[in-house]
């Protein structure tokens, strides 16, 4: 992740440099020319950090009674234990166990 940022940072450099570089070559005929990218590049910034009211704010949503009552059910179930104990039980089947046939590392 640093080597991306790294990489953006240097295309970021660049970029200022090749822009300072043209408005120094050609004087200052350039500069009218650069104002509106660069506005352009500060007003989505600007919407990017700030976004309008409408678009900031997220819809409250109630939830239902029934979605709550899963939620308390889960938080109980986890706080209860981490073992789910079953009505199961295993019975032994009554053809025997021959150790033979069985493998050794099963």
């Amino acid at each position: 992740m640093k080597r991306h940022a790294f990489i953006f940072w240097i295309a970021i450099a660049l970029a200022v440099l090749g822009i300072v570089w043209d408005i120094i070559d050609r004087n200052a005929a350039m500069l009218p020319r650069i104002f509106i990218p660069l506005g352009v590049v500060a007003i989505v910034f600007l919407l990017y950090k700030f976004p309008p009211a409408r678009y900031r704010k997220r819809p409250k949503i109630k939830p239902s009674a029934r979605t709550m009552e899963k939620v308390a059910a889960a938080k109980r179930s986890q706080s209860t234990g981490k073992r789910k104990h079953y009505p199961f039980q295993v019975i032994e089947g009554s053809k025997g166990k021959n150790d033979d046939q069985q493998p050794k590392y099963h």
